[in-house]
């Protein structure tokens, strides 16, 4: 089932960002301690805003998803196995970015963080298998032909009469 156009461009939009800030992030965050430490930290903090600005519309679009394409799609029984991991990979984001506000420990803290980063950077290809899958799956094969063609088949006899309307 392919998303309208305007769906799959901001799924594809906030997606996208989602994945540059929190790369942008993790960069920073490494280079907090170097010699430009006090600018990282600030790109480190605008990278972090702009992630989680950007997670909020990420859980309307995954909400759009529901009905729009993951309900109609397993019910039509497409791409089956890729739709249960993408559907499954965000729920651990939501859940662990969730837990990153919540978490009451800093060893439980560090453990979501860790497993976000980890789903994180492996849902760009998750993506990309998930509709590449799609696309291959939509693209109807051409029949084998066994013999000959028979066109015949194509065409319906009209027969004209001088009955009812004719005149």
């Amino acid at each position: 089932m392919r998303l309208n156009l305007g769906l799959r461009f901001w799924n594809y939009a906030a997606f996208a960002a989602l994945f540059v800030t929190g790369v942008i992030w993790l960069v920073a965050d490494q280079l907090k301690t170097s010699e430009n430490g006090e600018a990282w930290q600030a790109i480190a903090a605008s990278a972090l805003m702009f992630h989680g600005m950007t997670a909020m519309i990420a859980l309307i679009l995954l909400g759009a998803m529901i009905p729009l394409h993951v309900q109609r799609s397993w019910r039509a029984g497409k791409n089956r196995i890729t739709g249960f991991v993408m559907v499954a990979t965000n729920a651990a984001l939501v859940v662990t970015a969730s837990g990153l506000y919540y978490a009451g420990s800093d060893e439980l803290r560090t453990l979501v963080a860790d497993v976000h980063i980890a789903v994180g950077l492996t849902l760009p290809a998750l993506i990309v298998t998930h509709i590449a899958l799609g696309r291959r799956a939509r693209t109807p094969a051409l029949p084998a032909r066994s013999g000959p063609v028979d066109i015949s088949a194509a065409f319906h006899s009209v027969t004209f009469s001088e009955g009812r309307g004719s005149r």
